[in-house]
């Protein structure tokens, strides 16, 4: 355990391995517009450092763990890897910024490095801030959910145990600076998603607060994920519905794991 800016630390770790992959990031987004200089310290210069010390050590693989807000915002379609970045939050652009980071390093000094990009994921163990598990335990608790503006924006929601496949493929199959989407076809609007969350918990829109949107919040976000499919043989295993059904009945069961995060 340690911290990937911490030069000294990281470099006697790289080299005792062959391959990193760097799952390691500040990836909150509304802590992203309060404190952003916190992102680009750990986002954009920790992984700076991850690659310098992979360089130095001949490191033999490097997979970069980004995210589909890179792209931004689409109304309609899906993005496929080539899709221009053009990120709208704190968050997002320290992202992009380390996408771009890791390209540099495979195109200037030869870096087997490859990236990875996913949508929303999902499933147990997941910080209580984010939505799934802020909403249950909200629940849990006989609080309120609260949505942001009128719950329309539209998100692809990949269970944690999907992505991982996705990321494994890629580190064992994928190509050296190359773009992997990874995502988990299942398309949600957010007031959807709380109403799916809600009718599993046996509560009702009484229970819905609506809160002022976010700035900058992205409408709709949507990856294609055909190359990932045919070049490396991955498709999304879990379906949605028993994936959230596990995932509520995950944190009911581990109170002792999210309290004292929440707190």
């Amino acid at each position: 355990q340690g911290d990937i800016g911490d030069s000294e630390l990281v470099n006697s770790v790289v080299s005792q391995h062959d391959a990193i992959v760097n799952f390691a990031a500040e990836s909150h987004v509304d802590r992203s517009i309060t404190r952003a200089r916190d992102f680009v310290e750990t986002n954009v210069l920790g992984t700076q450092n991850l690659l310098d010390s992979a360089f130095r050590n001949n490191l033999k693989t490097f997979v970069q763990i980004s995210t589909d807000e890179v792209y931004g915002t689409i109304d309609k379609g899906s993005w496929h890897e080539e899709y221009p970045l053009l990120p709208n939050s704190p968050y997002s652009a320290s992202k992009a910024s380390a996408d771009l980071l890791v390209r540099s390093y495979h195109r200037t000094f030869g870096l087997d490095a490859r990236i990875t990009r996913c949508s929303n994921n999902y499933g147990p163990h997941q910080f209580p801030e984010k939505v799934i598990p802020l909403f249950v335990t909200n629940l849990i608790d006989n609080k309120k959910v609260p949505l942001y503006g009128k719950g329309m924006n539209v998100r692809d929601w990949l269970h944690v145990d999907d992505h991982c496949r996705g990321v494994h493929a890629v580190l064992m199959k994928g190509r050296s600076g190359e773009i992997y989407n990874i995502g988990g076809g299942q398309e949600l609007t957010n007031k959807e998603l709380t109403s799916i969350i809600l009718e599993k918990m046996g509560r009702d829109e009484a229970s819905i607060e609506y809160v002022q949107d976010r700035l900058g919040h992205d409408l709709r976000y949507s990856v294609d994920i055909k190359k990932i499919s045919s070049e490396l043989g991955y498709e999304p295993q879990i379906r949605f519905v028993d994936g959230i059904s596990e995932t509520i009945e995950w944190y009911k069961s581990n109170e002792n794991w999210w309290r004292p995060l929440k707190k």
